[in-house]
């Protein structure tokens, strides 16, 4: 072997010890178990309270399988007093990259602010966590294979989440629904006001008309003539999706509500 190839052969070893030690513990990131210890919360009178969502991202950069915590704030900074868990004074000191390096995370990302459209909400929370002055707890595992943070992306998709929850919207109370084109019906769950700060909870009902809903979508607000409870199927799997203005809605008939809106 000449020396140039020895040289050679010796560049390209030193490299790939480099990425192995310093590049891919970077990319390749193992998110700990913050809801190992995740006790019953339940919280009533929720219709219209804001709230924000905190994810912390890991898993494979290089593959893209990625998944995330997702830890929530509904219940602290004063929001069980004020009906706002995610006061804007709080939101804006947020510095997501120096939260991923806390967190030795892929990134995080602040999704919210956010209000509730369901009127009660019972939950397994987990590991309480400070993102920079506005505390939060964890309550779900997120796929993100399919997703990314950028607005829009999540539209009309199928995601899958893993939580213990029941959400509950009372009798006599309108609903907004998204129905997919095999029928299926989506129920909104939380508000965005994150892309449209401008939107009001009042004015959800004529939703419709300002979406962009692909072919065979369709959304309705009904009223409830009995109460509608969501849940997770029988493995505490859900299935969510979004519609362009951020929106977030969980799957409803089947195992995952009492009833098929």
């Amino acid at each position: 072997m000449s020396k140039n190839i020895k040289w050679a052969a010796g560049i390209v070893a030193a490299l790939i010890i480099v990425a192995v030690v310093v590049v891919y513990p970077k990319l390749v990131v193992n998110l700990p178990d913050d809801g190992a210890d995740a006790k019953p919360f339940t919280f009533k009178d929720t219709r219209g309270h804001r709230y924000t969502e905190m994810f912390i991202i890991g898993g494979n950069a290089i593959t893209k399988d990625l998944k995330a915590n997702v830890y929530n704030t509904w219940g602290l900074n004063g929001g069980d007093t004020t009906g706002d868990s995610a006061p804007q004074a709080l939101l804006d000191k947020i510095d997501v990259k120096e939260l991923a390096k806390q967190f030795h995370s892929l990134a995080v990302y602040k999704n919210g602010p956010r209000l509730w459209t369901l009127d009660w909400i019972e939950v397994e929370m987990g590991k309480e966590l400070d993102f920079g002055g506005m505390k939060a707890r964890w309550v779900n595992w997120l796929d993100m294979k399919r997703i990314s943070t950028k607005p829009g992306e999540a539209a009309y998709k199928n995601i899958t989440v893993g939580r213990h929850t029941r959400f509950g919207f009372d009798v006599g109370k309108q609903v907004f629904i998204l129905e997919d084109p095999d029928g299926n019906p989506w129920v909104m769950k939380s508000c965005s006001l994150i892309t449209h700060p401008d939107q009001k909870f009042d004015e959800l009902g004529t939703l419709g008309s300002r979406l962009t809903l692909p072919a065979g979508w369709t959304f309705r607000a009904p009223v409830l003539e009995q109460d509608l409870i969501l849940t997770p199927d029988k493995d505490g799997v859900a299935h969510i999706t979004q519609d362009d203005f951020g929106n977030t809605y969980d799957r409803a008939g089947g195992p995952y509500s009492n009833f098929k809106p």
